[in-house]
C-alpha cells in the first residue's frame, strides 16, 4: 500500500460557506494543508494571502497550513515558470515524505483550470507510489449563476466554458454558437470581451462578477462594461438565447 496521499480539495470561489462537507473533512483529515501563493519579483513568497488560504483558515488551524510559492502570475518567462513549478513540486514531495498525507486547497474545483492539475503531474513523477485524489468544489460560474439569477442551461442547451487567457477570438467564436457561454479570467481583457458581446448580440442578458462571496464582491450587467480593467479572476455568463417559453427545449 502507498505511504503517501495527495488530495486536491476544491474550496469554492471564496465564500467559506460554499466548501462542501467532504471538502472540510478532507482538509481536517490531512496532516498538512498546502495553499498556493503568488511569487514576488524575486521568486519568493510575496506575503499576500490568497483566496484559497483565506477559505481554508475557516476550517483548520494556521499551524497546519503550509504556503507554497507557485508562478501563478508568470506567463512570459517560461524558464522562470518551469523553475518555480519544479521548486513547488519538490516542496510538496518533501511534505509528503515527512507527513504522508497532504491536502492541496484550490479555489473552485481541482479539475477545472486548477493549479492542482500541474502539481499532481509533477508529484506523480517524483513520488511514484503516491495516491492522488480530488474532492470536487463549487465553481465560480455556479456561484455567479446563483447570486445573479442567471440560468446556466435549460433542456438540450450546451454550455461552453472559455478561459479568455486563450484570446478574445476564442470567446467570440463561442458566442456565435448555441447555448450559454461562460468566460473565466477575463478581467484584463474586459474591453475586448465587451466588444465581442456587442458584435454577437449577447451583451444585454450577460452578467459578470468578481470576488464572489467576499466583502469586495461585484456583480453587474455586462452592458455596464466600459473597457476598464477588472480583477483578473472575473467571471462572465452570457445566457443562451431563449424565446421565453417554458420547457420548449426539452
Amino acid at each position: 500500500m502507498s505511504s503517501s496521499r495527495l488530495v486536491g480539495v476544491g474550496v469554492g470561489p471564496g465564500d467559506p460557506e460554499l466548501v462542501t462537507v467532504k471538502g472540510v473533512n478532507a482538509l481536517r483529515a490531512a496532516d498538512v494543508v498546502v495553499v498556493p501563493v503568488m511569487a514576488a519579483s524575486d521568486g519568493k513568497d510575496g506575503g499576500e494571502r490568497g483566496r484559497a488560504e483565506a477559505t481554508v483558515l475557516h476550517y483548520v488551524p494556521e499551524e497546519k497550513v503550509v504556503r507554497v510559492v507557485f508562478a501563478l502570475n508568470e506567463r512570459s518567462d517560461r524558464e522562470r515558470r518551469e523553475a518555480a513549478w519544479d521548486a513547488a513540486g519538490a516542496r510538496v514531495s518533501e511534505l509528503l515524505r515527512q507527513h504522508g498525507s497532504v491536502a492541496f486547497a484550490t479555489i473552485g474545483d481541482p479539475n477545472v483550470y486548477s493549479t492542482f492539475t500541474y502539481l499532481a503531474q509533477t508529484i506523480s513523477a517524483s513520488v511514484p507510489d503516491v495516491v492522488v485524489e480530488t474532492v470536487p468544489g463549487i465553481t465560480a460560474m455556479q456561484d455567479l449563476a446563483a447570486r445573479s439569477g442567471a440560468v446556466l442551461t435549460e433542456g438540450t442547451e450546451p454550455l461552453t466554458l472559455v478561459p479568455v487567457t486563450a484570446g478574445a477570438a476564442v470567446l467570440k467564436e463561442a458566442l456565435n454558437g448555441p447555448g450559454t457561454v461562460v468566460a473565466y479570467k477575463f478581467g484584463r481583457q474586459a474591453g475586448e470581451v465587451a466588444e465581442a458581446l456587442r458584435q454577437t448580440g449577447r451583451i444585454e442578458d450577460a452578467v459578470w462578477g468578481s470576488a464572489l462571496g467576499l466583502e469586495s464582491e461585484s456583480i453587474r450587467p455586462a452592458a455596464d462594461l466600459d473597457g476598464a480593467p477588472l480583477p483578473y479572476l472575473s467571471t462572465l455568463i452570457a445566457p443562451a438565447r431563449r424565446d421565453g417559453g417554458r420547457g420548449g427545449k426539452l
